[in-house]
């Protein structure tokens, strides 16, 4: 009995790792967090104008202004500003300057000096997501050419 019992068991182990493909693990799914972030130029870097700003952007897609579908939106890029509000539609003005054409990309015509840059993500209606997407600031020194 002793031994029918080891070779059921015996029987039963080898199926069960048959059946799974081996004893290593399943790989670990990470979740990929949705971000927006300036790409270049780097924070800190001294620049000369006009300044070309490249935007990038994780776990959501870019699509146009006026598109409501999930996981989606457009940049917008604040120069020498603080965040808007962000249960509104962001401004748009010299300082929030929109890129409802999906952009990823724009050059700056900027006065020497030092300047912040931020991005914010926002949705069809250039209002934040609910929990909203913000890169964090840069700063960078505009210096005229020599």
């Amino acid at each position: 009995m002793k031994h029918r019992n080891i070779l059921l068991l015996t029987a039963m182990t080898l199926l069960l790792q048959a059946c799974s493909g081996g004893s290593d693990p399943a790989p670990e799914t990470q979740a990929i967090v949705a971000k927006v972030y300036i790409v270049s130029p780097a924070n800190g870097a001294t620049v000369t104008s006009p300044v070309t700003v490249e935007f990038g952007i994780d776990g959501f897609a870019l699509a146009p202004a006026g598109t409501f579908e999930a996981d989606t939106g457009h940049h917008h890029l604040l120069v020498d500003t603080p965040l808007p509000a962000l249960a509104q539609p962001i401004p748009a003005d010299n300082n929030h300057l929109h890129f409802g054409k999906a952009q990823t990309s724009t050059v700056l015509e900027l006065e020497p000096g030092e300047h912040t840059l931020q991005l914010l993500l926002g949705d069809g209606s250039h209002t934040p997501h609910t929990t909203a997407l913000i890169s964090d600031p840069i700063v960078i020194t505009v210096v005229a050419e020599a």
